[in-house]
């Protein structure tokens, strides 16, 4: 019903891999002179169980890669360079830490995430001479959010919807993948800002993209929000007609790694309804079961889709 992330990575590399987290010592601009960073960030960005950045990034995928290779029996890994905002270091930093993983043994991909506003051509420079020298691809793993620049200023998250078109057309230069992180039940978003988003990274030709059902994580701005009760959040029915109706407009040939987000109980004052992912996943893929629903089934709105009438090829 939807193009899962594990079968893109059996298509591209012929075998299953797996991620390898990565925590480095960075942060993130929107985190400077005394700024709280996005409303929905806690102070740990988004690596609660992530490892210390103090470790190396050789230590640190070591250590990964004994409980993943003894569980699941795994040879080929993406060294995930995963919280905050990787880009944002001093480039030297930056290409010394990108080496270390690419050079990490039966590492085939690099997936950096890091925000629209941090992408720079000297910095995918690097990247470039780093895939040649090391013959792993590249991954950036960009945090829109919502392509509604309302939101994104309500929710102080330090860019708009521009930078991330203008990210996406550096990295293309490069032929680098992409993935997308999206939220689709931010407080002032709704069905229509989904539908948008999906139309937009289909239209941008994003490689995969992220859903992620809302968190709140303790000592945020959505935390002293939430429970003050100046914001409401949909119901869990609505956000699964919203993630069905996301992957309709989605391009099907996009893949789709997450459907609902993660977060340890401890950490978190609201996430997924009270449910486990799993079980919500299983209520959307049978809740698209049911309607014949699939990704991709409303994808005709690119290339002068206006223009089909002339032609009565919107007959076809």
């Amino acid at each position: 019903m939807y193009y899962t992330y594990s079968d893109y990575l059996k298509n591209k590399y012929h075998e299953k891999v797996y991620k390898l987290p990565v925590n480095l010592p960075v942060t993130c601009p929107n985190r400077l002179n005394g700024a709280c960073g996005c409303d929905f960030c806690a102070e740990q960005g988004t690596g609660f169980e992530a490892l210390n950045p103090q470790l190396s990034v050789t230590e640190q995928l070591t250590l990964t890669r004994e409980k993943i290779e003894k569980k699941y029996h795994a040879h080929k890994f993406i060294a995930y360079f995963q919280n905050y905002t990787n880009t944002f270091l001093p480039i030297d930093r930056f290409e010394k830490y990108m080496r270390e993983g690419a050079s990490f043994p039966d590492v085939v991909e690099i997936s950096i995430s890091t925000r629209p506003d941090c992408i720079r051509s000297d910095y995918l420079e690097i990247l470039e001479k780093i895939r040649s020298e090391f013959q792993v691809e590249i991954t950036l793993e960009l945090g829109l959010q919502t392509v509604n620049y309302h939101t994104l200023r309500n929710i102080h998250r330090g860019h708009t919807l521009a930078e991330f078109i203008d990210a996406m057309w550096m990295i293309r230069d490069y032929h680098f993948d992409t993935c997308a992180h999206v939220i689709l039940n931010l407080p002032g978003d709704d069905l229509i800002d989904a539908i948008e988003s999906a139309k937009i990274l289909s239209a941008l030709q994003v490689s995969t993209v992220k859903l992620h059902s809302l968190y709140i994580a303790k000592n945020t701005r959505l935390c002293e929000a939430y429970e003050n009760g100046t914001i409401t959040l949909c119901s869990k029915e609505d956000y699964i007609t919203r993630a069905i109706t996301f992957l309709e407009y989605l391009n099907p040939e996009i893949a789709v790694e997450r459907l609902f987000s993660r977060i340890p109980e401890n950490d978190a004052v609201f996430c997924n309804w009270g449910t486990s992912w799993w079980k919500l996943k299983d209520e959307l893929l049978s809740t698209m079961q049911k309607a014949d629903s699939y990704q991709g089934k409303m994808y005709h709105y690119l290339h002068g889709a206006a223009l089909r009438s002339l032609d009565g090829s919107d007959n076809l």
